[in-house]
């Protein structure tokens, strides 16, 4: 296995509730995405927005509709790193304008990366 491909056993599904940051995140194809940096989430409303993601580009948003899977090991995304947008404090109006919900998640993504940790 190289640091690419995805382990064989990714062990057993897990809710974001649970999901660690620094979980290692997959596409597909079983090449690696990069780490968990944060979940996006209204845990009063129980409501998954999606995945901070750091990647060797810097930080992606993977939204909730293209995880495939989180599992104790790992994470696999239906999508590779370079389709995944970027957080962003004003996202592109033609991003907003295809998914109105992604505009508002990458703006979260956005202030979450910005506020002291």
């Amino acid at each position: 296995m190289t640091d690419k491909d995805a382990p064989e056993d990714l062990g057993t599904p897990v809710s974001y509730l649970v999901l660690a940051d620094g979980t290692p995140v997959f596409d597909r194809s079983g090449d690696r995405v990069g780490t968990v940096e944060h979940v996006l989430a209204d845990e009063g409303a129980d409501v998954f927005h999606g995945l901070l993601v750091k990647t060797g580009d810097g930080h992606r948003f993977a939204q909730a509709r293209v995880v495939d899977g989180l599992y104790q090991h790992g994470v696999i995304v239906a999508v590779p790193a370079a389709q995944l947008p970027e957080p962003s404090a004003d996202p592109a109006a033609e991003q907003v304008a295809q998914d109105e919900g992604l505009g508002n998640s990458l703006k979260k993504a956005w202030d979450w990366l910005k506020r002291p940790h």
